[in-house]
């Protein structure tokens, strides 16, 4: 029996020895695409190419793609583990031509893999061509021969492709395995087309066309060639099983969660297994691709992921996390075609511990509030959507959970309840994310470039060069010719200016005419990867398309830059030394005053661990080893050691820099090497210093880390040197002393504080706003003040308490404008005269409002500071009116 690694790699080897270059799978976000959530098929790293907006050096491709379909149009989530073939991830094995072969090659080659490679039984296929396109059906007889009754023409667009409205279209060609009569189902087109007997396969798309608009089409110049097969369903097919789920790699997978939970893998919980172990696979392939969880966008599809079988494993009555224990069975499978899951385990590991650990923790509440809601409902009605909007938004419960725990009830959602809820979060929350969450590249430059061609960037040698002007683009529009006064943006054919990208900000400096037109560059971007737009102001004289230009990078600013991008990757080397190989950058700026980088690690550094860093990269400054910088392969860099940043789309050479003198281990040339485009000094030494400024979380299991080197550093400490020299002068002694001299101060303020306290006893005793006096037979000691603050005032009320024994004492404190005021009343009183009910009226006197406490004492205050003896008088007035004891 074939194993799907095995059947990948025979699929591979097939068309790479059809002259098809073997590309590895983009990662699973597009970075081409942002429209795009996910990667979902095999074509979308290819799309620039169909379009014609990207060429590259071969014509034909072959791949295995990582896909993931669990959000927005593409969601099969609710389906996963009650099917026999939806899943969240799976692989698509696909072939490509970009204008190179057409239809006849590619039934060929399909054909010949199925039958001859794959050894299927010729009587078991048949295939779908679309109702138009005769010329499919006219091969299908002539390669396959298929009689009429095999070859379904479907009138429909499920065999017609699309890319969009507009753009690259054509008919479609499936193939499908019958899977025997004992299995429900008709063949496709027949009214029981949704059984399971007839699975496709395979689908060929004939990129023929170009739909201009939605009533004309015209035929592609060169028509291309667009497959899809099923990984998981051609393995089924080949390992003689129905049902994706007994295949190799899945059965191990759910053989391993069974074995986790002790319990049967074909038992009560044979749902459950089946979606621990796919979304063991899409959660493990996100996270190694740079998706983190989180409450938006493509991390809270992964959230929605990892908590559905985090909830299953909760049912099948684990008390400890479970998914990220099968991480290594995961790797072993299917680690050696996707390094990726191995070079990230250690983060896959700690996401999914972590995440599985704080939805254990909410998870037991929510189903019980769940439980009491659908409790109250009658047989078979649905839950509203506010009891489903509570447990999304208290309990963490995604509401595609909340209807996998309904639908085993035989229960249902009002999902329209669900959304108005949502609808009336939205209004105060962050906004919803929208596409990829990058801004789409606008069709104004795919113009541009294919009028200009890329632009050749000379930066990393210099910070000056001659040019010549290529496009103007004034209020987004391409213009021949901007005035003075205008901002515009500037194409040249080559550049010294860095276009911003990897974090790196862009340059800025000069454009110069030779008759003396200038654009104040105030940034530089780039545009579909190579196309360099200088954005500026032109101060002086008008520019043309085609003028000569000379272009001067600010090199001062150039320098720190460089400074703090050298720095990041030496601080990125010292992290994980330090921290572990779970470190990886999760964003970065690389600006002139100072460098930020954002890394996974699933909690705060300590002062120990930040001091280790700091003095390791400045031991590499020190070391003053050469910065190196190599072309090579993407694999040929990993394979030396280079770090690369996973989510990136390398091309087929990529620059990878070294420095840091010695290595870590004998495998590695030196201390950094790293994937990177941006510039970088020459010599770690021109780094000059290095110094960590600040360090705390971004997002769940993120840090940052902001740092300034050079110049700034030392701006820095020398501003924290005056702060101190200051504060040294201050208290007149050294800035050595300064600890234990504000140490002392501050038990001398503490001492003080102390002794105050006591004297302002002393001073209410002994008088300050008259002797105690008697009203209405009762004691009655009353205290004016200036200047005790309001907090001290019912410890001297309780001093003049203890002092007379027995009756009511009233002190009054005039503060910064303010007026406090205390009442007490001795024990044996309360039962007759309520300090509250004095204190009141002490408060009108001081222009308050009320005040509150209890019998035996009260607090209140008010604006007039200088009524606190009529307040005084106020209450002894009130004390006089009191009833007499019985």
């Amino acid at each position: 029996m074939a194993t799907t690694n095995q059947i990948r790699r025979a699929f591979l080897d097939y068309f790479a020895d059809r002259g098809h270059m073997v590309v590895e799978s983009s990662p699973l976000v597009p970075r081409n695409d942002p429209t795009l959530m996910f990667a979902n098929s095999g074509m979308v790293q290819f799309k620039n190419l169909f379009t014609g907006a990207e060429t590259r050096e071969y014509s034909r491709a072959t791949t295995a793609q990582k896909c993931v379909r669990a959000g927005g149009k593409h969601n099969d989530l609710e389906n996963v583990g009650y099917t026999a073939r939806h899943h969240t991830f799976f692989e698509m094995l696909g072939n490509f031509s970009f204008g190179d072969y057409f239809k006849e090659n590619a039934i060929d080659y399909a054909w010949n893999l199925v039958t001859g490679e794959f050894g299927l039984a010729r009587d078991k296929l048949l295939v779908t061509v679309y109702s138009e396109d005769d010329e499919a059906a006219a091969l299908w007889r002539k390669i396959a021969g298929l009689p009429d009754e095999r070859i379904i023409r479907i009138p429909t667009s499920d065999n017609f492709w699309a890319m969009g409205d507009t753009g690259p279209c054509g008919p479609c060609s499936e193939i499908f395995y019958d899977h025997g009569p004992d299995i429900p189902g008709g063949p496709p087109g027949s009214p029981d087309e949704d059984g399971d007997r007839f699975i496709e396969i395979w689908n060929l798309v004939f990129m023929q066309f170009e739909q201009v608009t939605r009533e004309e089409r015209r035929p592609l110049p060169r028509p291309s060639i667009d497959t899809g097969m099923g990984l998981e369903r051609i393995a089924a097919v080949l390992q003689g099983k129905h049902d994706n789920y007994d295949t190799d790699t899945m059965r191990g997978l759910i053989e391993a969660s069974a074995h986790a939970s002790s319990t049967d893998p074909d038992g009560p919980f044979k749902v459950s297994h089946r979606v621990v172990a796919d979304h063991l696979r899409a959660s493990s392939f996100l996270i190694a691709d740079g998706v983190l969880p989180s409450n938006e966008g493509r991390g809270y599809v992964l959230r929605r992921i990892m908590r559905r079988a985090m909830r299953h494993a909760h049912m099948m009555g684990c008390t400890d996390p479970l998914m990220y224990r099968l991480v290594p069975s995961l790797v072993r499978a299917m680690g050696e075609a996707y390094p990726e899951l191995g070079r990230a385990q250690a983060l896959i590991e700690g996401t999914l511990q972590l995440e599985e650990t704080r939805f254990k923790e909410t998870l037991g509440r929510g189903l019980k509030h769940l439980e009491e809601a659908t409790d109250r409902l009658g047989s078979g009605e649905a839950l509203s959507g506010e009891v489903a909007f509570k447990l999304y938004d208290t309990y963490g419960f995604p509401v595609d959970l909340t209807a996998d725990i309904l639908r085993g009830q035989g229960r249902s959602l009002d999902h329209d309840g669900f959304e108005a809820a949502m609808e009336r979060q939205r209004a105060t929350a962050r906004k919803a994310w929208a596409g990829s969450g990058e801004a789409a590249t606008d069709a104004v430059w795919f113009g541009v470039r294919e009028k200009t061609g890329a632009t050749e960037f000379l930066g990393y040698d210099t910070t000056r060069a001659e040019g010549v002007v290529t496009a103007l683009l004034v209020d987004g529009k391409p213009v021949d010719r901007a005035e003075p006064g205008r901002e515009v943006l500037v194409v040249v054919n080559q550049t010294p200016f860095y276009g911003e990208s990897g974090g790196q900000v862009g340059d800025t400096g000069t454009i110069r005419s030779a008759d003396g037109a200038t654009v104040e560059v105030a940034d530089a971007q780039r545009k579909l990867g190579d196309v360099f737009v200088h954005r500026g102001t032109l101060s002086v004289g008008a520019l043309a398309v085609g003028d000569a230009v000379e272009l001067k990078v600010d090199a001062e600013r150039r320098d720190s830059i460089r400074a703090n991008h050298s720095a990041t990757h030496l601080m990125h080397e010292a992290l994980r030394q330090r921290l572990g190989e779970h470190v990886a950058q999760k964003g970065s700026m690389v600006a002139a005053d100072r460098l930020r980088f954002d890394f996974s690690h699933p909690a705060g550094i300590d002062r120990d661990d930040l001091a280790w860093v700091e003095a390791e990269v400045n031991r590499r400054v020190r070391g003053n080893s050469e910065v190196t910088t190599q072309l090579m392969t993407p694999q040929a860099a990993i394979d030396k050691g280079a770090m690369a940043l996973f989510g990136e789309k390398y091309g087929d050479e990529v620059r990878v820099v070294s420095m840091g003198g010695a290595p870590v281990n004998a495998n590695r040339a030196a201390w950094s090497i790293e994937l990177c485009g941006g510039t970088h000094v020459r010599r770690t030494g021109d780094i000059g210093v290095f110094k960590i400024v600040s360090e705390g979380a971004v997002a769940a299991g993120v840090r940052r880390i902001e740092a300034v080197t050079g110049v700034g550093a030392l701006g820095w400490i020398a501003g924290r040197e005056a702060v101190l020299a200051e504060a040294a002068a201050e208290l007149k002694t050294t800035v050595e002393d300064v600890p234990a001299r504000v140490h002392a101060l501050l038990e001398e303020r503490r001492r003080l504080e102390r002794e105050l306290v006591e004297t302002r006893k002393k001073l209410a005793s002994g008088g300050g706003g008259g002797a105690s006096k008697t009203v209405a037979g009762l004691t009655y000691a009353a205290r004016a003040l200036e200047g005790v603050p309001a907090r001290e005032l019912k410890g001297l009320a309780d001093a003049l308490k203890k002092e007379i024994g027995s009756g009511v004492v009233a002190v009054a404190s005039a503060e910064d404008g303010k007026a406090s005021l205390v009442v007490g009343v001795t024990d044996d009183l309360t039962g007759r005269i309520s300090a509250v009910d004095l204190v009141r009226v002490g408060s009108a006197a001081l222009g308050g409002k009320g005040g509150g406490g209890r019998a035996d004492m009260a607090q209140a205050g008010g604006p007039d500071a200088a009524a606190t003896q009529a307040a005084l008088d106020a209450i002894e007035a009130a004390l006089a009116e009191a009833p007499a004891a019985a």
